[in-house]
């Protein structure tokens, strides 16, 4: 089967930081769906895996985790899908990627695809649905409201890809009052029409911007990017005994200064319900359905940006470079093999 990988982990400049290569078509086993891809797309993740993981010497490693697809077989142990589904899922860490013809994952992190949404369109959404309704609903539980606290929550990096769906969702399943981040005129544009109550500049200081307000100090602060510039911001204008969640790699993270507020700190990773194979980590298919219904009732919709071409190593490679530039709005897709 055609695939794209690395042997070595180096700058996407280099040529040698993508290529296109050919796999054994995978075997399913156990609880195993084999799918065949038709849409990905490109997530902070595949640029942090690439610059910092290898494969063992002369191997390859496959990258990638959103994707949309068919199901070509299942596994002995296999129970909810059948040949010939229409699936979406965001796939495990420690597993090969979706940047391939045919991908093997566990059938409890899968989810029915969208019927209204396109392959690209699909594609767009798992990692960062999960991602966003982990953050919100499992780690700041902004559904039990904060003593004192304005019923409000500051998004940091709206426009990006788990922003663009926390918003969504934060608008259409809550009354919370939203404020997102945005610097340009187009990202604040982005923001707005999916649902934002308020715009503020994360380029200046996110107290002074959220104060100017003057709707009080937020309960909940869900940080999806460097949150290590604007942390000592967060500790000034979240209300006292709020939530905070991340989802970045801050070199470091001094949670001390949110001592005296009595802020309880969260770290949202999609991945660790596969990882450590958790009790409920069918939660993560259940809530790709529900995410699937809400699409398809109109309540939700595509956090689609860009779709780069087909999945070939060069048009990754323009992928990664994109959103390793800090430009991207909403998804990056790539759709086919040509």
């Amino acid at each position: 089967m055609r695939a794209v990988g690395y042997q070595k982990s180096l700058p996407i400049e280099d040529p040698a930081s993508l290529v296109d290569i050919e796999q054994p078509k995978p075997e399913p086993s156990g609880r195993d769906l084999l799918v065949k891809i038709h849409a990905i797309s490109v997530n902070p993740v595949d640029t942090k895996v690439r610059r910092r993981a290898e494969p063992e010497a002369g191997g390859w490693k496959i990258l990638g985790w959103d994707a949309a697809g068919t199901v070509e077989a299942v596994g002995p142990d296999a129970t909810l899908f059948k040949p010939g589904d229409a699936v979406y899922y965001a796939g495990a860490l420690e597993r090969p990627g979706t940047n391939a013809e045919f991908h093997l994952v566990d059938e409890r992190i899968v989810g029915r695809k969208p019927a209204s949404l396109s392959w690209a369109g699909a594609a767009a959404l798992p990692l960062t649905a999960i991602t966003a309704w982990e953050a919100l609903f499992d780690r700041l539980t902004v559904n039990r409201a904060v003593p004192g606290g304005r019923n409000a929550i500051l998004i940091i990096g709206g426009a990006g890809g788990v922003g663009s769906i926390a918003i969504q969702l934060i608008r259409r399943l809550t009354d919370i009052t939203i404020i997102a981040t945005a610097s340009r005129a187009e990202t604040r544009s982005w923001v707005e029409d999916l649902g934002a109550h308020h715009v503020v500049d994360h380029s200046r200081p996110l107290a002074a911007e959220v104060a100017a307000l003057g709707i009080g100090a937020p309960a909940f602060v869900f940080s999806t990017t460097n949150t290590e510039d604007h942390l000592a911001q967060i500790v000034e204008l979240i209300a006292p005994q709020g939530r905070f969640a991340l989802i970045d790699d801050p070199a470091a993270l001094d949670v001390m200064p949110f001592k005296r507020k009595s802020v309880s700190t969260h770290w949202e990773f999609m991945f660790t319900r596969s990882m450590f194979s958790t009790a409920d980590m069918a939660a993560q298919g259940e809530l790709l359905n529900e995410v699937s219904r809400l699409v398809d009732e109109g309540t939700l919709r595509t956090t689609l940006g860009e779709v780069f071409g087909t999945i070939c190593a060069e048009n990754l490679k323009r992928a990664h470079e994109f959103i390793e530039s800090g430009r991207a709005r909403g998804k990056v897709v790539l759709e086919g093999f040509a």
